[in-house]
């Protein structure tokens, strides 16, 4: 019996079934073995390890359950990594690209690049997005956009690559499963940070690498065996149990960030003195949020791509620095602290970690807390720093 597949959401009948646990334990253990004992084929205990496992290196039973889950609520086949970056460094080596076309994003991922390209004899020039393509080039695009949520258009970016015979891959990780699907809009591959969305406590390091193609993962799988790169046993066992609830938490997480991104912009256009619901006027210059979007020049509009909801996490500018330095601290129930996607919301400037970032800019992870009080968190917070710098 197959579960529902229901368009714009995500099946908790394959969030916790999609494994097909074997055995009398209902929470699996976490595997501590790193080798595992050999038996004939025809021995009555090769019943105890139906996977045929060998050495924690390659697989192991747990990392194994993972994968398989994720394959199906991403419409792929998954391969799992150590963390995100070693997702992001394992799929340059996977496409070996003549270039690489990238714009903005996560700057922990142009720190991969950098290191990759460390290593290559051949010269590897990094290209604009928007500049012309060429075969072999590699088309890195990030959407919805790290830090301030915003979508890019991944059709459009998979026909330009395509007419070339280059290759698209998304980094997905603001936009999670059920809020986008990127292989339906022409990716190649779908890269996320499962530190984030798919972690979703703030207690695991993940990467999570997704293909079409049991070959490609087979080669993927190959490459990590031997780069050693895969995750820990508990880190799949959390992965294992986060993956339980995700149904739950991303939308709404998705529909709070919403009406909260929405409500902030509404007080974007008044000037100091005056306020909107307790916002006062003058202190956010701007809220970037994909709802707030619109449709392009084009006609691309990010509801077309986020079928089932859009991003969680979204930025803010301030009109003085010392009010986006005070912001993330004056805050009760947002964490003052990097990284996105857990059940609590967090708050950071984001020039903390990215010291290229403009230092106005504060990111918003939204949680899974009542959202009004949520709103009264961030109201007050806005009337404290509203008063610096005057």
């Amino acid at each position: 019996m197959s579960p529902r597949d229901v368009p714009g959401q995500l099946s908790g009948t394959l969030l916790v079934h999609g494994d097909h646990a074997i055995g009398a334990e209902v929470a699996p253990s976490i595997s501590v073995t790193s080798t595992f004992r050999s038996v004939p084929n025809n021995d009555p205990e090769a019943a105890l390890n139906p996977d045929k496992h060998r050495y924690s290196r390659h697989s192991q039973n747990v990392y194994s359950r993972v994968e398989e889950v994720l394959g199906k609520i991403n419409h792929g086949h998954a391969i799992t990594y150590a963390s995100g970056l070693a997702a992001a460094f394992s799929a340059l080596v996977h496409f070996k690209p003549k270039r690489i076309a990238v714009s903005g994003g996560y700057h922990g991922c142009h720190g991969s690049m950098e290191v990759y390209l460390k290593g290559r004899f051949e010269e590897t020039p990094i290209i604009s997005l928007d500049d012309e393509y060429q075969e072999g080039d590699l088309c890195w695009l990030e959407t919805p956009l790290n830090p301030t949520g915003e979508s890019r258009d991944i059709q459009y970016y998979a026909d330009k690559i395509h007419a070339v015979g280059g290759k698209l891959l998304i980094d997905s990780t603001f936009g999670p499963p059920p809020l986008q699907y990127p292989f339906k809009f022409g990716a190649d591959r779908i890269f996320h940070s499962g530190t984030k969305y798919f972690g979703g406590h703030s207690d695991l390091l993940c990467g999570i690498v997704i293909v079409k193609t049991t070959e490609e993962r087979q080669e993927l799988l190959q490459n990590r065996s031997y780069m050693g790169n895969m995750m820990g046993s508990l880190e799949s066992w959390l992965l294992l149990r986060s993956l339980r609830t995700m149904h739950l938490r991303v939308p709404r997480q998705s529909q709070s960030a919403t009406e909260i991104a929405q409500w902030m912009s509404r007080s974007v256009d008044l000037p100091e003195g005056q306020e909107f619901d307790g916002i006062p006027g003058g202190v956010i210059t701007r809220v970037w949020h994909s709802s707030l979007q619109g449709t392009d020049e084009r006609g691309f509009n990010p509801a077309s791509q986020m079928e089932g909801g859009y991003n969680a996490t979204f930025s803010c500018l301030f009109a003085r620095r010392e009010q986006a330095e005070a912001f993330p601290h004056s805050l009760e129930y947002f964490v003052p602290a990097t990284s996105l996607g857990g059940v609590e919301s967090l708050v950071e400037q984001r020039v903390k970690a990215d010291p290229k970032e403009n230092p106005l800019i504060v990111r918003i992870s939204i949680g899974v807390e009542e959202v009004e009080d949520l709103k009264d968190d961030l109201r007050n917070a806005f009337q404290v720093v509203a008063k610096l710098g005057l």
